[in-house]
């Protein structure tokens, strides 16, 4: 069978195998004690190491290695119980705020506020509590064993023959020989003792997707720090047998394989996009909300001479400043988000937060395979020696592929003989007479077949393929012929090709069988040219996520050419590439300068990958990264958010915030993911901006009417009464639909931005208040009138839910969001976001709003509020400052969106 050659061989991953153990009096390994790296010594010495033998251990050495080793399994992660879930959703900086606001409220016996804000935390604890178990409970059902059983052989007793046992893989501990076979997965690391024409896929912890050549010679002396997952007489857990069979013996099992120490490897998660933005934000409130009720109390002491009694009026206002409902929007956001993803594209959102860092991703990490780039080879060309195309060279190493898979009884070609195949156009392969085949060998790295062509009676021909080096040796070239395809060869790998050489030699016929021995003095042919088959999806995927303001880098383990020229073919500029070896040249400072403007890395182990994901981050880069195997571990928990696919290995689903359940890496599954994520990110901060700035409105107002009124501007259970209808009106804005310019670029939380926002908003909406005082005190003849205070608290009541709801309308994500969001893709697949006849639920719940404002001081429960019905001049006069407010506010709107270069 084929081979490709060094182009693209798996990267170093690093120090080798050693199993820390030593043999004890009955042979069986004793934990926390080490001996030299098992990986450098010869198969009799392994064997002598572990105190096995070709033919396996005992039962009763097994069973006791069994009990001191333990069981040949991964650690299990605890499942999280609700109620821990649930206090963990405590921790939450705004639910923080929240409970403590709620303490001081029942200090200054405002039980009602007390009760509401305990009631609206508890309910948010809930949700996200109830989400996250959802994701586990989903998750449960994607959780796959590495291998179940393997065949192992084992003793009855001492002198008993070895009997082949299929035994569950958990049961495997050092010194077993087990035996392989194509398709098994590896039950553990192994050192093999026997091997014929043995490959093995290993893209699981090294992410290259060609199959590596394994045998079983000895390496005696190999130092340690040469050693990783090339090593040719070692074979690790998680990878899979794809061709030929062999036999091994168990080095490491457990935690002790390279599989296992992915967990390790890992580290700790830091803080994620929403953390840093929910922290933020918070520190913002809470310096307002510190400063708020001693203002209050001073302003009222020194001008009024009011004492303590104005306390619960303080601790009111601060809780007027306070989003109270944020902590249940943006857990009903989230949770709707992640459960309209997992309905209707079938992707798994574990960990809510990591929604809305889905939204604010602006650069997305990838690996080559599987996501642009098919684990499958396609023909590129076919070439001779001279770099001309000759469909000739293809001719023959598909011939070469054909009887090689006839007459060495393979059980399938593998990918690269498959290619061949294909390319040839159903060439009919019948003519020739198959005389004999000597198969791909990880030593030789070329296979041969040898046929009778027709009308050359007593003349058979050789037809060899394999890697350029190991193909030119066989051949009959001088010195500088050797060194001219030697060159052409490094010129098409460096263009990211796959390489096949291809000779042939005409022998007399005979009936002696045919050895490696006669694969000498060949003709050259040519080259055939190999490349990636590309993802479908991926040419459509890439101009959508640089559309969507999202950059994408190409992590990979692959040669920097066939990386560079994959990206190339699906329009995206690779630029210079940067290798491993110039990742570790740099610093960490350079490297975070070097990252803004690389597109490809190439040669990257685990450790490269989560540094320059590191890089990213450092730089204020908000980062996914989208991987499947454990190389991939330690990068997806330094990503902002972990994305993999439902196929990828147990400890990376483990590690990953997101599961594309149904799409394995299909990018644009990715895409949808990410419009969610901005969805439920765009709802979130339109609520703040609407909430915070409204608010801060009211406060600023409520302190001057403090300084200027004889009296309390409004009464501690108008303000809670207040709070609570623009709270529920709030509510609408989880089930809203954002306008296609929100979809279309990150949606980030930056403090800067909201305090920006909020200052000016606000100091509007305070100026819109103030001219309704202006407004009630010419209604009521001055503040002195009878029932002054009465009408002054009514009317500003229906002033604030008026113009909340004006804020409502035109401060959500633009004055023609309503109108364009129907059109607007939320990538949930879902309708939902505007009610039943076309309308957006904002306009419904502000539309319910204005009527609570107006009706409320006129309904039986206006005299239990301390409101009263409105003098009639009060209601033009409303009207009109309203209308300012309403223009105003637009025009203030247009500006912002302007300077943002946002549509409005």
């Amino acid at each position: 069978m084929g081979q490709a050659p060094e182009a693209a061989a798996a990267p170093e991953p690093g120090p080798g195998v050693s199993v820390r153990a030593v043999a004890t009096a009955d042979g069986a390994p004793a934990a926390g004690a080490a001996v030299p790296d098992l990986g450098a010594l010869t198969s009799l010495q392994v064997l002598r190491a572990l105190d096995s033998g070709p033919r396996g251990l005992t039962d009763t050495a097994a069973e006791s290695r069994l009990r001191q080793c333990g069981e040949n399994t991964l650690a299990a992660r605890r499942p999280v119980p609700w109620l821990v879930r649930f206090l963990r959703s405590v921790r939450d900086p705004f639910t923080a705020v929240l409970l403590c606001l709620g303490l001081v409220s029942s200090l200054v016996a405002a039980w009602g506020t007390a009760c509401v804000i305990i009631a609206l935390v508890v309910v948010s604890c809930a949700l996200r509590a109830a989400g996250e178990h959802r994701a586990d409970r989903s998750m449960g059902a994607l959780r796959e064993l590495v291998a179940s059983t393997a065949t192992v052989l084992r003793r009855p007793a001492d002198e008993a023959v070895a009997v082949a046992r299929e035994l569950p893989v958990d049961q495997l501990v050092p010194g077993d020989v087990v035996r392989l076979g194509p398709g098994d997965l590896i039950p553990a690391d192994v050192r093999l003792l026997r091997a014929v024409g043995l490959s093995v896929n290993q893209a699981v912890l090294t992410g290259e997707s060609a199959p590596v050549g394994k045998s079983a010679a000895d390496v005696p002396g190999t130092p340690q720090d040469e050693a990783g997952f090339d090593r040719a007489h070692l074979c690790f857990q998680g990878s899979s047998v794809v061709a030929g069979s062999g036999s091994a013996v168990v080095v490491a099992t457990g935690a002790r394989t390279r599989f296992a120490a992915g967990y390790g490897a890992a580290g700790p998660r830091g803080p994620s996009a929403f953390d840093r933005s929910v922290h933020g934000i918070s520190w913002i409130l809470i310096r307002f909300m510190l400063l708020t009720p001693p203002l209050v109390l001073m302003a009222n002491a020194a001008l009024r001479g009011r004492g303590l009694e104005t306390l619960p009026f303080a601790v009111a206002v601060a809780v007027g400043l306070t989003p109270e409902m944020l902590p249940v929007i943006v857990t009903t956001c989230l949770a709707r988000g992640a459960s309209l993803l997992a309905r209707h594209h079938g992707v798994i959102v574990k960990r809510l937060p990591a929604l809305h860092d889905l939204g604010a991703v602006d650069v997305l990490c990838l690996d080559k395979t599987g996501t642009l780039t098919q684990d499958l080879p396609v023909v590129d060309r076919a070439l001779d020696g001279d770099g001309a195309d000759d469909r000739d060279v293809l001719h023959w190493a598909a011939v070469n592929a054909w009887w090689t898979l006839q007459l060495a009884d393979l059980p399938a070609p593998d990918a690269l003989d498959e290619a061949l195949l294909d390319a040839s156009d159903g060439e009919e392969f019948l003519p020739y007479e198959g005389i004999a085949a000597l198969p791909f060998d990880p030593l030789r790295r070329v296979a041969t077949a040898v046929v009778r062509r027709p009308g050359r009676l007593g003349v058979d021909t050789l037809v060899v393929k394999g890697a350029v080096e190991n193909v030119l040796e066989r051949c009959a070239l001088d010195a500088a012929e050797r060194e001219r395809l030697f060159t052409e060869a490094g010129r098409l790998v460096r263009d990211g090709a796959r390489l096949l050489a291809v000779a042939t030699a005409e022998r007399p016929a005979r009936k002696r069988a045919y050895t490696t021995a006669d694969e000498r003095g060949l003709s050259f042919r040519g080259f055939v040219t190999l490349r990636d088959a590309l993802v479908p999806s991926a040419a459509h995927a890439l101009p959508a996520l640089a559309t969507m303001g999202v950059a994408v880098k190409v992590v990979t383990g692959d040669h920097p050419g066939t990386a560079a020229r994959a990206c190339q073919e699906l329009g995206l500029e690779p630029g210079p590439v940067l290798t491993a070896r110039d990742v570790d040249a740099l610093t960490d400072g350079q490297l975070a300068s070097a990252v803004r403007d690389t597109v490809v890395f190439a040669r990257c182990t685990p450790e490269h990958k989560a540094r320059i994901v590191r890089a990213l981050r450092a730089g204020g880069r908000v980062c996914g990264f989208l991987g499947d195997g454990v190389n991939d571990l330690p990068a997806l928990y330094a990503a902002d958010v972990g994305i993999c696919p439902r196929d990828a290995v147990d400890v990376a689903r483990e590690g990953a915030d997101v599961i594309l359940a149904e799409h394995a890496k299909d990018l644009s599954a990715v895409e949808h993911a990410l419009t969610a994520g901005r969805h439920s990110s765009g709802n979130i901060a339109t609520y703040l901006r609407i909430t915070l700035s409204s608010n801060l409105g009211n406060v600023i107002a409520m302190l001057g009417a403090g300084l200027l009124l004889p009296f309390l501007p409004m009464l501690p259970a108008q303000v809670l009464v207040q709070n609570l209808c623009f709270d529920a009106a709030q509510l609408a804005f989880a089930f809203d639909r954002p306008a296609p310019g929100v979809l279309g670029r990150p949606a980030t939380l930056r403090s800067r931005d909201f305090l920006r926002f909020i200052t000016g908003f606000g100091v509007l909406n305070a100026v819109a208040d103030l001219a309704t005082f202006g407004v009630l005190a010419l209604a009521v003849h001055g503040p002195g009138g009878p029932d002054s205070e009465t009408v002054f608290h009514s009317g500003w009541f229906a002033e604030n839910l008026l113009t909340q709801s004006l804020v409502m309308l035109l401060l959500r994500t633009g004055r023609r969001a309503a109108g364009r969001a129907g059109s607007a893709a939320d990538g949930t697949g879902s309708r939902a976001g505007r009610a039943p006849g076309g309308t957006s639920p904002v306009r419904w719940a502000a539309a319910a709003l204005a009527t609570v404002g107006l009706l409320l001081p006129l309904s039986p429960l206006g005299p239990l509020l301390g409101m009263a019905a409105l003098p009639g001049l009060c209601y033009p006069l409303l009207v009109v400052v309203l209308g300012l407010y309403a223009v105003g506010l637009a025009a203030a709107r247009r500006r912002y969106d302007s300077r943002r270069g946002q549509p409005g």
